[in-house]
């Protein structure tokens, strides 16, 4: 006898057994994406903890640096103004870069400055010598003296 939609049962329906590969769980999918979502968690939670430690090892908010401009460029030198800020009174160690036409570094050079007692802001210029015709003047970083 064959079956009709009469005969079959409103249940989920029934196989024949190895035809159509193994069936999935009802809740396999719902696990699947909870495990992406904790991993996702973790992943942010590392990354997290990661930029914090980095920001605290280089990040320093009290030494910032700013450059104004660079002039008098010749074969072997460079005028650099750069503004810096640093704690009231405090001092800094700035390190400075100049570059060529192609990106390759011509001189590179850490100076000290140091404010007067009550000074955050200094406006510093600086002659750089240089081992070809720099293209720009740079300041990388100031950072606290060792």
């Amino acid at each position: 006898m064959t079956e009709t939609h009469a005969t079959i049962s409103p249940g989920a329906p029934v196989f024949p057994a190895g035809r159509y590969g193994r069936r999935r769980s009802p809740g396999g999918g719902r696990r699947r994406t909870l495990t992406a979502a904790l991993a996702l968690l973790v992943l942010v939670a590392a990354l997290s903890l990661i930029s914090v430690r980095l920001y605290r090892q280089y990040g320093d908010p009290n030494y910032r640096a700013q450059v104004i401009t660079y002039t008098d460029i010749t074969d072997n030198q460079l005028l650099l103004d750069f503004r810096v800020t640093v704690p009231s009174g405090g001092s800094a160690v700035c390190v400075l870069r100049a570059r060529d036409r192609d990106g390759a570094q011509v001189a590179r050079e850490e100076i000290t400055v140091t404010a007067a007692p009550g000074e955050r802001h200094l406006t510093i210029r600086h002659r750089m010598t240089t081992t070809a015709r720099p293209f720009i003047g740079e300041v990388l970083r100031c950072r606290p003296p060792a």
